[in-house]
């Protein structure tokens, strides 16, 4: 077993407005994200499966094309490799869930 305090675990800014910190397991990553209100997430994709949780706020998410405007509670599941982007509609708290291990957010 391992268990941390996630205040101890170094926030990295991925994109402008986007603050995330990371915590790795053998197989998954997690990423806990405070993200401003008004900053966009550029398209992209990975070939990791992503679940995305929307813990607070409101966000307009686009996968494959379609966008759809999420809110608290909000959870959907991206494929891998599927073209995505976002906006913070509102300052939001997600979570990602991430795998298999994302070894470029290390």
């Amino acid at each position: 077993m391992t268990s941390l305090n996630l205040d101890a675990v170094a926030a990295r800014e991925l994109f402008p407005g986007y603050r995330g910190r990371m915590v790795h397991s053998g197989t998954m990553t997690l990423a806990y994200w405070d993200v401003d209100a008004g900053a966009p997430a550029p398209e992209h994709s990975h070939p990791h499966e992503q679940v995305m949780s929307l813990i607070e706020g409101e966000f307009e998410l686009t996968v494959g094309g379609v966008t759809e405007s999420l809110k608290a509670g909000a959870v959907v599941v991206i494929p891998p490799d599927a073209p995505h982007s976002g906006r913070a509609v509102t300052a939001c708290r997600i979570i990602d869930a991430f795998h298999p291990v994302r070894e470029d957010l290390r």
